[in-house]
């Protein structure tokens, strides 16, 4: 899979999951059916979110975004449906083109440990994955223990 392709899934899949907790919202608050709607997508869209951060910086690190695009990444999965006119513009750019880079290249930034850590990270693609996987796992267990934005109600 692709850079381009794992940053369009997961931005789409962070729009659908905002579409669900929105809905959720609706039925919580107008319908009046209780918190499990909420609960459930809540729990989606936190992993969902938690994963387009972890992608947005790994993507970004394979295209030699700037600091600054990989943090605007980020910020555009808190505003909701923000990730797919993002996703756009980098497509539009040119920043999602081109594959993995596994192997050293003539670039000043490959002698850099970052680059280096993130060739052997890229290498290991299921290694990688499962520790992204667990990564966004122990964050999302601390999320939850800590309790959802602006307390419980």
């Amino acid at each position: 899979m692709s850079p381009r392709t794992l940053f369009r899934i997961v931005a789409r899949a962070e729009a659908v999951t905002w579409t669900l907790l929105i809905i959720a919202m609706l039925l919580k608050y107008v319908v009046k059916v209780g918190d499990w709607p909420v609960s459930i997508a809540g729990f989606m869209h936190g992993f969902v979110f938690l994963s387009y951060v972890a992608t947005g910086v790994l993507v970004g690190i394979n295209q030699r975004w700037t600091k600054r695009s990989i943090v605007l990444a980020a910020a555009t999965s808190i505003v909701p449906y923000l990730t797919i006119p993002y996703e756009r513009r980098l497509e539009k750019q040119g920043r999602l083109e081109g594959e993995w880079r596994t192997t050293k290249s003539d670039h000043p930034d490959d002698d850099k440990w970052i680059d280096t850590l993130f060739r052997w990270m890229v290498g290991r693609p299921i290694l990688t994955a499962v520790i992204a996987v667990v990564s966004v796992a122990l964050i999302f267990t601390v999320m939850l223990i800590l309790g959802p934005p602006g307390g419980r109600a």
